[in-house]
C-alpha cells in the first residue's frame, strides 16, 4: 500500500526525533564515560525538582501549539519562537495556504528547511566577520545595544502587523486576555501564554461566529 504524504512525515519525523534526542543525550554520556564522572542521585533530583515545574508545562503546551504550523523539522533543528515559527508563518501566509493543509504542511516544511541551512551558514560567516566587533556592538554602553534586546518583539511585531490587518476582530480576544493574565501574573511563561491565549482566540472566533460578527457584509 502506498503511503501519503503525512504517513512519510510521521515515519521520517520520528526516525530523526529519537536519532537527534540520542545525539543530545550522547554528549553528557560520552563526557561522563570518559572522564569516569557521573553526577550524585539525590542533587540531580533537587535540581530536577525545581526546574522541571518551570519547563514541563511549557514542553507539553509548545508541542500542542506548534503542530498545528509546524513540522518535525522544526523541533529537531531547534530555535522555534525565535526563527522557526515566524518562517513557517509568514511563508504560509505568502503562499496563501492554511497551516492545516498539506499545502501549509508543504510550504512550513521548505520555508524551516532554507531557514535552518541559511541560519546555519549565516552564524558560521557571522562569527567569523563579526567576532572582533561584536563585544562593542553589544557592549551596554553602545547605542546599537538597545536593539540586541527587541529582536524577538520586532520578529513578532512584524508578523502581527500582518494579522491585524487582515483579521483585526479575532485578534481583540487574544490580545486582552493576553494583557490582563500579565497584569495579574507579570512572570507568566511565554509558552504557556501562547497556549492561553490560542484557547482564547479559538473561543473568542467560536462566539463571534456565533453572533454573526465575523460575516463579510455583502456589497
Amino acid at each position: 500500500m502506498k503511503k501519503s504524504y503525512y504517513d512519510k512525515v510521521h515515519t521520517w519525523g520520528r526516525i530523526w526525533s529519537i536519532l537527534a534526542l540520542m545525539v543530545l543525550f550522547s554528549v553528557p554520556l560520552g563526557i561522563s564515560i570518559y572522564y569516569d564522572a557521573w553526577p550524585e542521585i539525590t542533587p540531580l533530583l533537587k535540581a530536577l525538582i525545581s526546574l522541571i515545574p518551570i519547563y514541563w508545562i511549557s514542553a507539553i503546551v509548545e508541542v500542542i501549539t506548534y503542530t498545528p504550523m509546524l513540522t518535525y523539522l522544526s523541533f529537531v533543528t531547534g530555535n522555534i519562537t525565535n526563527l522557526k515559527l515566524p518562517c513557517g508563518l509568514s511563508a504560509m501566509n505568502a503562499a496563501k495556504v492554511k497551516a492545516n493543509s498539506e499545502e501549509g504542511e508543504v510550504i512550513s516544511t521548505i520555508a524551516i528547511g532554507v531557514s535552518a541551512i541559511t541560519t546555519t551558514i549565516i552564524i558560521a560567516v557571522g562569527v567569523l566577520a563579526f567576532s572582533p566587533v561584536l563585544p562593542v556592538l553589544t557592549d551596554p554602553a553602545s547605542i546599537l545595544s538597545p536593539a540586541f534586546a527587541r529582536v524577538i518583539p520586532a520578529l513578532f511585531g512584524a508578523l502581527l502587523a500582518s494579522y491585524l490587518r487582515k483579521f483585526w476582530k479575532i485578534s481583540i480576544v487574544p490580545i486582552v486576555v493576553g494583557c490582563i493574565v500579565l497584569a495579574f501574573v507579570p512572570g507568566f511563561g511565554v509558552g504557556t501564554l501562547l497556549f492561553v491565549t490560542i484557547v482564547a482566540s479559538i473561543a473568542g472566533v467560536f462566539v463571534m461566529n456565533k453572533f454573526g460578527i465575523l460575516e463579510k457584509k455583502k456589497k
